[in-house]
């Protein structure tokens, strides 16, 4: 049974933890490990029982088309060409039988590592080395076995049971072959591979999609039949002969993978867990995160509705850091979000800052207001934050504020290298905005008496001409002239 995650519903489950009865997605266990199948409950810190991908991976029916490209990939492909074209240079005597028997059970080796290659979670082909070296090839001697015994069952059938008992023999086998493939490949037992009571089980858990795949099963044997048959009976046999086996290699590899694919789909209801190894390599230390982990929590905890603990999470997050724009946006939206205004104002320099780098004039106003709520006379301590501040209110219309977060500038703040730029806001907010050219003029006044230093001075009789004029306050106009 698939489950949804308990916070992101619709978000598959991968983990699983017994002791809470909660399911929960990636997003909330981003620091779990999935190689090893270890992750800690949120809640009560228990270990917790890995899902695996199944619930998240795409049904094996809308992956057709990539199941029929699966054989020509490289590694595939060098196999299917070694095991089918070496024996026909192979001598026409008993070292070429042993050249074709050995290749044979490459092939057949292969084949079971492509079904568990896919039930571990690669979608990619297992590498060439693996049809020709290392153990393994005890299974095609397993799988062989199997094909004995039923053969022996349809066999023992017919002649205790007649005709009709024998041909429901044949149509048990039918049935079963696929699941007793995947048995063997899961189990490694013959008696496993052919206990009826294990297929059945095995077809039961898997349901409707066995009979689907089994459809596909039999059209894929029908069409590798008929593929060969046409090679045999139009091409010369030197020809026929390399391609009827490489058609027939292609069709198995196209099956088990499928079959495999099927385990992999499929995994919880069998009672294992695997990932999408091939893809999980980039997220694999991202997963390690621990600022991925505090997110996770955040998250858990506002849908449970634990405000003050998520409030306490992220103080003292920025106890250890202070300057971490992520937790200063995230306390922001959740004191306004709570109209907490005493601990706004208890955090609204690091705030203002964070509002000022967004350029959010919208958020810093509506901030202003609330501390003004708190503190009527509220001014700011730090000159370059308040020229930044209000640089951002003036540039989004909100003109009033920005001259109030600026006055008595010079009186709190006389040898300020900000002093220049904070009237010059004013003068613009005065002009641009309010219309009151007398008043700018004054600021400007101000600053070509006091900021004779400053980069800004050069230009304010410009400033003060526009004024004058009743004009907006513009830079200077551009000069192509050149000196002589």
């Amino acid at each position: 049974m698939k489950h949804d995650c308990h916070y992101h519903p619709g978000d598959p489950a991968k983990w699983h933890c017994g002791e809470c009865q909660m399911h929960y997605c990636s997003r909330c266990m981003p620091d779990a490990d999935t190689r090893q199948r270890r992750g800690l409950c949120p809640r009560c810190s228990k270990a917790m029982r890995y899902l695996g991908a199944a619930t998240e991976v795409v049904p094996f029916w809308q992956r057709v088309g990539a199941f029929f490209r699966y054989p020509f990939h490289t590694d595939p492909l060098i196999v299917i060409a070694i095991c089918t074209l070496v024996p026909v240079v192979a001598p026409a005597n008993i070292i070429g039988l042993i050249i074709w028997l050995v290749l044979a059970l490459a092939l057949f080796k292969y084949t079971y590592a492509v079904i568990n290659h896919t039930a571990e979670g690669h979608l990619k082909p297992p590498a060439v080395s693996v049809a020709f070296t290392g153990s393994g090839f005890d299974i095609v001697v397993l799988q062989l076995l199997v094909f004995v015994l039923m053969g022996g069952l349809v066999g023992a059938a017919a002649m205790l049971g007649g005709p009709i008992l024998m041909m429901l023999a044949v149509a048990f086998v039918v049935l079963a072959l696929p699941a007793s493939i995947m048995v063997l490949a899961m189990e490694r037992s013959v008696g496993a591979a052919v206990n009826p009571m294990n297929l059945a089980v095995l077809i039961s858990r898997i349901g409707t999609p066995y009979f689907l795949l089994y459809g596909y099963l039999i059209l894929l044997t029908l069409a590798s039949g008929a593929a060969q048959d046409f090679a045999v009976n139009h091409f010369p046999m030197w020809v026929a002969q390399p391609l009827a086996g490489f058609l027939n290699s292609t069709f198995t590899l196209i099956l088990f993978h499928m079959l495999g694919y099927l385990l992999f789909q499929y995994q919880e209801e069998l009672g294992f867990a695997s990932d999408l190894q091939d893809e999980i390599s980039e997220t694999d230390q991202h997963q390690r995160d621990r600022s991925s982990r505090f997110d996770a929590d955040l998250d858990m905890n506002l849908k449970d509705g634990n405000y003050d603990r998520v409030q306490s999470m992220l103080k003292e997050a920025l106890k250890r850091d202070r300057t971490n724009t992520a937790r200063i946006g995230q306390l922001y939206q959740l004191l306004t979000a709570r109209n907490d205004a005493e601990e706004l104002y208890r955090y609204h320099p690091r705030i203002m800052a964070w509002l000022a780098q967004r350029h959010d004039g919208d958020g810093l106003n509506q901030l202003l207001q609330t501390l003004q709520m708190v503190e009527p006379k509220f001014q700011l301590d730090d000159p370059e934050l308040a020229v930044q501040c209000a640089g951002t209110l003036y540039h989004r219309g909100h003109h009033k504020a920005a001259i109030r977060l600026l006055q008595d500038f010079h009186k709190r703040f006389p040898d300020s290298e900000q002093l220049a730029p904070a009237y010059l806001i004013v003068a613009q907010a005065l002009a641009n905005g309010l219309q009151q050219w007398e008043k700018a003029s004054a600021f400007l006044s101000f600053i070509k008496k006091r900021c004779v230093n400053h980069p800004a001075h050069e230009h304010i009789d410009v400033w003060l001409e526009q004024a004058a004029n009743q004009q907006p306050l513009k830079g200077p106009k551009a000069s192509f002239q050149v000196s002589d």
